[in-house]
């Protein structure tokens, strides 16, 4: 049977003995003989454990482990039809934010038994579909962080296979996404009480949906709970350093006091040019991030920035492929977000009036 294949088949690997000789593989007929139980009820215990007594299940567990039994995984692939693997894809593997969730992502995975299969976009919409569709052939599920193509697209997707989206919502897809729309509040509104009246945003990619999101809760804020607050829009970015360079020169000419970044890359490099011209931050421009990369804290000045949980949803995110919520669990998250405060941020013109 190949059920019972994929557990024969088993080895334990690099395991190596103090003369330097590698110890014999152990099989499952190995762990059956120790754990006194027929090969048979050992294949059950480890592959099927709801029909064996909890005592046997328990013993034939801790035998496994003790002699480093290890499953075959392409004979587990072809004995069960699960590769024992998730898809990850991402749009860019080099940001921060996004090795963030593909570390909480991996943890995850590990601790429930599988490994993880990472591919890169390169910020590429036109091929991020069909780098997907080609990662959904190899793996159980895939995890899409800030996918950017069309909804049609996610749903053709889904139909090959489960889909989990993170910082995305998408009908009725499974989804961890992000409490933006406090964030962008919470920094509108220190902005504001700091005494800035013209607040510019530096945005992200156009096809962004949590750029749109932020774009909508900025106009939301300003129209309707922050009196006397103007925004303007610097434009459509690609998430990166080089992007907030080349924005900051119109942050400066647009008269703003103060500029809120699509994310923390773009507000270091809005940062960076600005001090380069000699404008000074937060004296003459205060400066908002979003995300709360490592390299937040080590921007002079350090970066006030909304941090996002990147690793718990990451994590999140797999619990939900893989169905290990219980039953009756939400198909969506959004989690909290957090102002950090720090010294990019300061008192603008109707302030330092006060």
């Amino acid at each position: 049977m190949l059920f019972q294949a994929y557990y024969d088949d088993a080895v334990r690997v690099g395991s190596v003995l103090p003369s330097g000789r590698r110890r014999a593989m152990v099989t499952l007929r190995d762990v059956a003989r120790a754990a006194g139980v027929s090969p048979a009820t050992a294949s059950r215990a480890l592959g099927n454990p709801d029909v064996v007594a909890v005592s046997t299940r328990e013993r034939v567990l801790r035998t496994a482990r003790e002699l480093g039994y290890r499953a075959n995984q392409a004979a587990r692939a072809l004995a069960t039809g699960n590769s024992g693997m998730i898809g990850l894809v991402l749009p860019d593997i080099e940001s921060p934010f996004f090795a963030s969730i593909a570390k909480g992502v991996d943890a995850r995975a590990r601790e429930l038994g599988s490994a993880v299969l990472i591919a890169d976009t390169e910020e590429d919409a036109a091929l991020e579909f069909e780098i997907a569709a080609r990662v959904q052939e190899r793996v159980e599920g895939v995890i899409l962080c800030s996918p950017r193509m069309s909804r049609a697209h996610l749903e053709e997707l889904a139909a090959l296979g489960p889909v989990v989206l993170v910082n995305r919502e998408a009908g009725g897809l499974p989804s961890v996404s992000f409490d933006t729309p406090a964030g962008v509040r919470e920094a509108l509104v220190l902005l504001h009480g700091l005494g800035h009246r013209s607040v510019g945003y530096v945005g992200g990619p156009r096809s962004a949906w949590s750029d749109a999101e932020r774009r909508s809760t900025l106009d939301a804020v300003a129209g309707l709970e922050v009196d006397g607050l103007d925004i303007v829009d610097l434009g459509h970015h690609r998430p990166v350093f080089s992007s907030g360079v080349a924005a900051a020169d119109a942050a400066a000419a647009s008269g703003a006091t103060a500029v809120l970044c699509y994310n923390d890359l773009v507000a270091l490099g809005v940062i960076r040019r600005l001090q380069s011209r000699g404008i000074r931050v937060p004296e003459d421009i205060s400066v908002v991030g979003f995300d709360d990369i490592p390299f937040a804290t080590l921007a002079a000045p350090p970066l006030t920035t909304v941090a996002v949980p990147w690793a718990p949803a990451g994590r999140a995110a797999v619990d939900l492929l893989l169905g290990t919520g219980r039953p009756q669990a939400p198909q969506h998250f959004r989690l909290a977000v957090d102002l950090v405060v720090r010294d990019s941020t300061g008192a603008g013109p109707a302030g330092n009036a006060e």
